[in-house]
């Protein structure tokens, strides 16, 4: 049976695009969870050439199944530590509500008992660049494909951006319709809305094209979509669709609700790209299909008001006795801690251009973890002489279950700015 959904009246977030917007969110997945389902309704990898070995020995270590040892990598102890927790695995955790959510409106409300969506929500987050770029048509030159945007264990290894990441091995597999969700790891600023783990889930759905027109297969998505919209948000929320692009659709779309006073932009989806279709060894004038991708931390954040996405990760159990598996509610703050605000100033290296502050997003969090807030640009010039560049960012520290002493803090700050000039390469001011 479908699962009740009491929708409350979540604090009004102002629309932003989705963290880690640097690939589309389309074909990929945002979501997780634990309990939900027995062994038979998930798939595990196959020994797919673009599918990571995970049992191999030069995958697995102490590190959480990942081997950092490659000179290239640029995967920090901490975003080691979060691969494997599977919060989308959690009975009760506001993201396994969503992700169940989904999961029955697509085999309940939106399918047949012949017709089943296959769920699919534990594949390993260490895939190829081949699988996580290249199959999906994404540019050898694409801003993505950088270390400064993606999490790379070695030049031909990288953590999933999404979990589209696997769609072309699971079309090779002749699954024709699943819901795939998981962990995916972006490199990202700090802020309330951003963190570099987070969760996606993805809808693929394939149709005989003797059958189908590309017209028809693009109103059965929008028709399945907008009813998904609707049993998250409420029967009466306005929706709406604009033009979008991504590499692995064509046509592409966004769907966007009119939630508390403001359109939010919800999904990525489109008709898959026939480009995808032949990478996956069929022949796109026989077969097409449609894909959709969202993230599951956005839909939590504002169904259920919760201010920061830092407190996903949290194990304090006043967060987690709030909620109970497949009632959405309002989010109750138990405390509002106090912040500790440090300032760094630095002169950026002779070649300015090499300096990127997701790198220095990353230093940040290597040291203090969930402890930072927020990372904010709060200064900058050029020196009228010298042409030097100086920044000066505002780095806000706060804990989501305790006050921070000075003492733990000026700590930190000193191994933040220590770290941040050995591997940046800037003049601390």
């Amino acid at each position: 049976m479908m699962m009740s959904l009491r929708v409350s009246t979540a604090a009004s977030l102002a629309r932003r695009r989705l963290p880690g917007g640097r690939i589309p969110l389309l074909i990929s997945t945002r979501i997780p969870s634990p309990r939900c389902f027995s062994a038979s309704a998930t798939t595990e990898p196959t020994n797919n050439s673009d599918i990571i070995d995970c049992d191999s020995k030069d995958v697995l270590n102490a590190h959480h199944g990942l081997d950092l040892s490659d000179p290239y990598c640029n995967v920090s102890e901490h975003i080691a530590s979060r691969v494997g927790v599977n919060l989308h695995h959690r009975t009760n955790h506001p993201l396994c509500t969503i992700k169940e959510l989904i999961h029955d409106y697509w085999n309940t409300t939106n399918s047949d008992n012949n017709n089943k969506f296959e769920l699919i929500q534990n594949l390993h987050p260490v895939v190829s660049t081949n699988a996580n770029f290249d199959l999906l048509r994404i540019p050898q030159d694409h801003v993505s494909r950088q270390k400064t945007d993606t999490y790379y264990l070695n030049p031909t290894t990288v953590l999933r951006c999404h979990t589209s990441a696997h769609q072309v091995d699971l079309l090779k597999q002749h699954k024709r319709q699943f819901l795939v969700t998981g962990d995916v790891y972006r490199r990202d600023e700090i802020d309330a809305s951003h963190y570099p783990v987070f969760h996606q889930m993805e809808g693929v759905k394939l149709f005989d094209t003797s059958d189908n027109t590309e017209e028809s297969i693009q109103a059965d998505l929008q028709h399945g979509l907008e009813g998904m919209a609707k049993a998250l948000f409420g029967a009466d929320t306005p929706v709406r669709w604009v033009d979008a692009y991504f590499p692995f659709t064509h046509p592409s779309l966004e769907l966007e609700v009119y939630y508390q006073d403001d359109w939010l932009e919800v999904l990525g989806c489109g008709v898959i790209h026939p480009d995808i279709i032949q990478n996956a060894g069929m022949d796109p004038s026989q077969t097409s299909g449609w894909a959709f991708g969202l993230g599951l931390e956005r839909l939590a954040m504002v169904l259920f008001a919760i201010p920061d996405i830092r407190l996903f990760w949290s194990t304090d159990q006043r967060f987690h006795k709030q909620f109970q598996a497949g009632t959405i509610n309002t989010f109750q703050p138990y405390s509002k801690y106090p912040p500790c605000l440090k300032d760094m100033s630095f002169w950026l290296a002779p070649d300015a251009n090499a300096f990127c502050e997701n790198d220095l997003s990353e230093v940040v969090r290597e040291v203090a973890g969930d402890l930072v807030e927020q990372l904010t640009l709060i200064d900058s010039f050029v020196h009228p002489k010298t042409q030097r560049t100086s920044h000066c960012y505002r780095i806000t520290y706060r804990s989501m279950d305790r006050s921070l002493t000075n003492q733990e803090i000026d700590a930190l700050q000193e191994q933040v700015r220590t770290l941040t000039q050995d591997r940046l390469g800037v003049e601390l001011r």
